[in-house]
């Protein structure tokens, strides 16, 4: 989409065809694309037309602001989810962060979260049509006095007297996602000295970035929303006592740790705990391992076990009934002998997809089971048990 025809929906005929779009669905495009153009221009309907399907896909994200935003394709894709974005902001504001630099902006997902949270925002993107949407999206929710837009290449923007910087690189080409941090763009190198300049700093950076590659005087954070890993952010300036930190979103439950040695592996006992995926990305297993008093079942798989259940925010209890070698016929048969007919099933350590278990197991009757697939050592094995607590 060209600027000049996003920047008519900006109008009011433009604002009026959204409004008519709101909750139209996608067969019904050719007829209402004929109708409306009728009144109104087809490069302006085109434009509608796709703007209202970005609208509803960003209800995701974004909830209802989704429908006074702007979007482009890419925004959508690559924007923070604002429970995420609310939960970072919360954290600049804590810091005492007044004035911050938001690097590679985009349509202003960040800006709009920061803005809320009480922090003026330079909100810099060298994409004219992201920065078209990031003012639009500023003035939409009544926070075009807390943002200024700023199209430019973010290398060449001073950021002296900011409190803060938050970088967040590109990490998609037209290939597809980047996954070596020194080709994103701009580099990780410029975004960690970037991060740097300022009191106090943030990059965010793909949830499976390598442990190696977070430089020693970082707070490395680890975000999970519903279950979800979403993203990890490096921060700088927050003099951390321990390196590496989980969150848990809803809520504000955050693990801090790193330094615990991984725990020992046995026995499958009584329960066992899956912790979330924040929890294991943030490598803070022993943490959790030392709270429930539990070890691992197998050293390469973040599955714990242990004799007592305990309460915990990091991971979930399953109490375990029955471990089988890993033999489909006979879950097949054990199931039916009880009744069992939604399985919920979970895997670490195994090819056999989710999927292709249920088709196998065909499941039928009253009953709930949870199914566990994983290995210990080299030896397959099927854990059936349900949730605890």
């Amino acid at each position: 989409m060209e600027t000049e025809i996003f920047e008519a929906l900006l109008t009011d005929a433009g604002r009026q065809l959204l409004a008519e779009l709101r909750e139209y669905a996608p067969g019904e495009e050719l007829a209402l694309a004929t109708r409306l153009r009728r009144e109104h221009p087809a490069e302006l309907v085109s434009a509608a037309l796709a703007q209202a399907l970005l609208r509803q896909r960003a209800r995701a994200k974004f909830g209802e602001d989704a429908d006074s935003m702007y979007f482009t394709p890419n925004g959508v894709e690559q924007s923070t989810r604002r429970s995420v974005a609310d939960w970072r902001a919360q954290r600049f504001a804590a810091l005492g962060v007044r004035r911050l630099a938001d690097l590679c902006g985009g349509i202003g997902g960040d800006a709009i979260a920061l803005a809320r949270a009480g922090i003026e925002v330079l909100a810099v993107d060298r994409d004219p049509l992201a920065c078209a949407a990031a003012a639009a999206n500023a003035a939409a929710l009544g926070l075009a006095d807390r943002i200024e837009v700023r199209c430019a290449d973010v290398t060449e923007v001073d950021v002296t007297g900011f409190d803060a910087v938050f970088t967040d690189p590109a990490r998609r080409t037209s290939k597809g996602r980047v996954f070596d941090p020194s080709a994103y763009s701009p580099p990780l190198s410029w975004a960690v000295e970037a991060g740097r300049r300022t009191p106090f700093g943030a990059l965010k950076v793909a949830p499976g970035i390598p442990h190696d590659l977070v430089p020693e005087d970082a707070e490395a954070e680890w975000v999970s929303d519903h279950g979800d890993v979403k993203e990890a952010v490096l921060w700088f300036g927050t003099k951390a006592a321990e390196p590496h930190r989980a969150t848990l979103l809803p809520g504000d439950r955050t693990l801090t740790g790193g330094r615990l040695p991984d725990p020992a592996a046995g026995p499958t006992r009584r329960y066992l705990y899956e912790p979330d995926g924040a929890v294991i990305r943030a490598h803070l297993v022993a943490e959790v391992a030392e709270q429930v008093g539990g070890t691992l079942i197998d050293p390469m798989i973040a599955y714990l076990t242990s004799d007592q259940l305990v309460p915990t925010p990091y991971a979930h209890a399953y109490e375990i009934t029955d471990q089988l070698p890993f033999n489909i016929k006979k879950l097949k048969s054990l199931l039916r002998k009880r009744g069992v007919g939604t399985v919920v099933i979970k895997k670490r350590g195994i090819g056999l997809t989710p999927e292709e278990l249920r088709r196998a197991l065909k499941p039928e009757g009253p009953n709930t089971a949870t199914v566990f697939m994983t290995r210990i050592g080299t030896t397959p094995v099927m854990l059936l048990g349900q949730p605890a607590g």
